[in-house]
């Protein structure tokens, strides 16, 4: 049985991961797709691997950690004090501030190694990153209150009181 060509594996946002096995090709009408089979398990542990290795992260491995952990730009700017801008400009070029990249490993670590103080900040941070694009319709029904969560596009302006 011929052994099978690594494959240079980008769909993680990432530009130097190459997978030997532990994935199938495939013909789709659309062309040739990559099936991983176990992606959870890969990104868990190249986000481990790149926590842990020398050297400053790149703005692709900082992007990648952030998706990673479910931040938002807007969330992980949060946690660190920083402007979502700067972030982005992190990301994009790749000159990340020394303690800037430590945090960030610090978070991917303790995700990966099971600190739960830092994931539940780091949940927290989505859950409220997450309401705050949502808008509650309240109605009330039969003498009671019920509420119904939508989500919108852009946060929702308080009325004003005329």
């Amino acid at each position: 049985m011929a052994s099978k060509q690594p494959w240079h594996y980008t769909q993680c946002g990432l530009d130097n991961v190459w997978l030997e096995n532990g994935f199938e090709l495939r013909d789709t009408p659309y062309g040739r797709a990559i099936a991983v089979h176990d992606v959870d398990g890969l990104h868990r542990l190249l986000a481990g691997e790149l926590a842990r290795k020398q050297g400053a992260l790149t703005g692709r491995e900082f992007r990648f950690l952030r998706s990673w952990l479910g931040l938002t730009q807007e969330g992980l700017a949060s946690l660190m004090d920083v402007s979502e801008g700067a972030l982005s400009l992190w990301e994009r070029k790749g000159a990340v501030p020394a303690v800037n990249d430590k945090l960030l490993r610090l978070m991917v670590l303790a995700q990966t190694d099971g600190d739960s103080s830092i994931r539940q900040a780091i949940e927290r941070v989505n859950t409220v990153q997450k309401l705050v694009h949502q808008k509650f319709v309240v109605r009330e029904r039969e003498g009671a209150y019920e509420v119904q969560v939508r989500k919108v596009r852009t946060p929702v302006a308080d009325p004003v009181a005329a």
